[in-house]
């Protein structure tokens, strides 16, 4: 506070000499609210404990610290206060650095005229509540300007869409700004678009924006000035009468980065506010923030429609994907073939195949393309063509071979690419039950009598003896050199068994174990071991969807895509 009441401005005085100090208090305190400092430390206390003064007169000679150096300690916190210097001596440069330094009003001589030292504070009274009511004038203008830019802002921001963002901005700046109708015309590629946005004396109606002859009732010919906005991306500002009432138009242009994105355009007619050079200064700034807005409304827009259109490709691309594969399986007597393949995206790089040769042999594969996605799904695809095209040969061939047949063709890509491909593929003959097999860098097969296990299982008390076989003939995955060799691996089937392939979905997904630890369940990989338990409690016959759905249902994100196939002689 710079008052002690109403009426008295504060005024402090500063002397090292008692009789001075006394001389002064009682030359102003009828006037002011005299407050005594004995040295220039003891009226920085003063000011410390009771605040701004109105004015502060000041000896310059005093010990320890002059005037001028405590005057220069209070512009800084106390910029509105006006400072006098009292000195007995006409030193220049204490002056200079009076004036410079402490920002001086006057320099008063000792001794000084009592009448012209008052003239002198009177004035200084009047220049400080001119400076002090300005100032106030200034900040709460700023205030309000802050305020005003602050509530368009936060209107335009919570617009969820670019069409409605642009409604936003015209009916924030209307509304606000109190202007006779406001127009916002979107800019694309240099032109004006068909669209406009429309606000008039507080309302907004997008359904009448398209009205061309409504538009030109509202306001004058703007189509000049926006033309001339449009080519110059500057301001334009036009005043004068219609009908005998003051209007005021003004475009603005919305560029972002020097690109114009929007043309805004203001009219005020008749009113007794009219627009202040600080309320256009605002605006600008406002169009300024608005344009960032819609910019960023824009990019928003286009990467929600690159969006939906690269889903709805992907969508293709799965049901393509998903033609690739086996949509049925074949009916062999004595033997059921299942499987399943579930995508982690929309595509995916695993795969299966089952195909019947023409001399009877029955053909099982599942593959897993390193990666995901699109590039993975395009060497699936590239990978199940060459491989029907190798089984399709006239005579059944070896399943090795076949290997090595399907790294020739693809081994190039798959390199340059910095992509593998693991796959078991194998060879049933119904007539002998004998299996072959070949194994590039893929888990290890498994067979297992299901027959027995289940029985052993539904008797209680009964142990389990029943241990799974592990096809554990492997060689490297295709892709990593330019030739494939391994050798094959040979088992023979018999009744009840079942020969099942998975794919790394399977045995990496996180499973939650059934016993609990300290109260908590806990959570691990199911790896092969894993899933051996689950396959122990399977039912009988065997259903592969059911143990795909009890795989699943631990996992509430899937990872990796999930692909399993099965052989089971019957």
């Amino acid at each position: 506070m710079s008052q002690g009441n109403e009426d008295k401005l504060r005024l402090m005085v500063v002397d090292d000499e008692p009789d001075n100090l006394d001389l002064l208090y009682r030359t102003f305190r009828r006037d002011f609210e005299v407050l005594k400092a004995s040295s220039g430390p003891n009226a920085l206390q003063i000011l410390e404990r009771e605040g701004e003064m109105g004015i502060i007169i000041s000896d310059q000679r005093m010990p320890g610290m002059n005037g001028t150096e405590f005057l220069s300690k209070t512009v800084e916190r106390y910029p509105d206060t006006i400072r006098i210097v009292l000195t007995g001596y006409t030193d220049v440069e204490d002056l200079v650095d009076a004036i410079n330094t402490g920002k001086v009003f006057k320099y008063i001589t000792k001794p000084w005229i009592p009448d012209d030292l008052r003239a002198v504070v009177q004035q200084a009274a009047e220049t400080y509540r001119v400076l002090k009511k300005r100032t106030n004038e200034l900040r709460r203008a700023l205030r309000r300007r802050e305020s005003l830019f602050n509530g368009v802002m936060t209107a335009i921001r919570e617009s969820l869409d670019y069409r409605s963002m642009l409604q936003t901005i015209v009916a924030s700046i209307g509304r606000v700004f109190e202007a006779s109708h406001c127009i916002l015309h979107p800019i694309e590629n240099g032109h004006l678009t068909k669209d406009t946005f429309l606000y008039r004396d507080g309302t907004t109606d997008p359904d009448r924006t398209n009205s061309e002859g409504e538009l030109s009732s509202l306001a004058l010919d703007e189509g000049i000035l926006i033309q001339t906005v449009l080519e110059s991306h500057k301001v334009e500002l036009d005043q004068g009468d219609a009908d005998g009432q003051p209007y005021i138009r003004l475009i603005v242009p919305l560029t972002y980065q020097h690109n114009l994105l929007a043309i805004l355009a203001l009219y005020q007619s008749g009113t007794a506010y009219p627009w202040l050079p600080e309320d256009i200064q605002l605006i600008e700034g406002v169009a300024e923030q608005a344009a960032l807005a819609i910019s960023q409304a824009k990019l928003y827009q286009q990467i929600q429609e690159q969006t939906q259109q690269m889903r709805a490709e992907l969508q293709v691309a799965r049901q393509i994907q998903s033609n690739l594969l086996r949509q049925s399986m074949p009916e062999v007597e004595g033997l059921t073939v299942q499987a399943c393949c579930v995508p982690a995206n929309e595509v995916g790089g695993d795969f299966f195949e089952v195909y019947v040769h023409p001399q009877g042999d029955i053909w099982l594969t599942v593959g897993d393309v390193s990666g995901k996605g699109v590039p993975a799904a395009l060497f699936m695809a590239s990978a199940i063509s060459v491989l029907r095209r190798e089984l399709a040969q006239e005579m059944s061939p070896e399943p090795e071979v076949v290997m090595q047949n399907l790294n020739s063709s693809l081994s190039e890509d798959l390199i340059g690419n910095n992509r593998f491909i693991t796959m078991v593929l194998a060879r049933y003959n119904p007539v002998t039950r004998h299996l072959a097999y070949a194994n590039a860098g893929h888990i290890y097969p498994m067979v297992w009598s299901h027959r027995l296990v289940t029985t052993e299982v539904s008797e209680p008390g009964r142990a389990i003896t029943v241990e799974p076989d592990y096809l554990k003939v492997r060689g490297i995955p295709l892709g990593i050199r330019p030739v494939w060799k391994a050798a094959a691996g040979n088992v023979t089937m018999q009744s009840g068994e079942v020969f099942l392939l998975t794919s790394d979905g399977i045995t990496e997904a996180t499973f939650t174990d059934e016993a609990v630890e300290n109260g908590q369940q806990t959570s691990s990989m199911l790896q092969q071991t894993g899933l051996w338990r689950l396959l122990m409690y399977e039912p009988f016959p065997f259903d592969l969807s059911h143990l795909l759905a009890r795989v699943r249902s631990h996992n509430s994100v899937q990872e990796d895509d999930q692909t399993i196939l099965s052989l089971e002689v019957l």
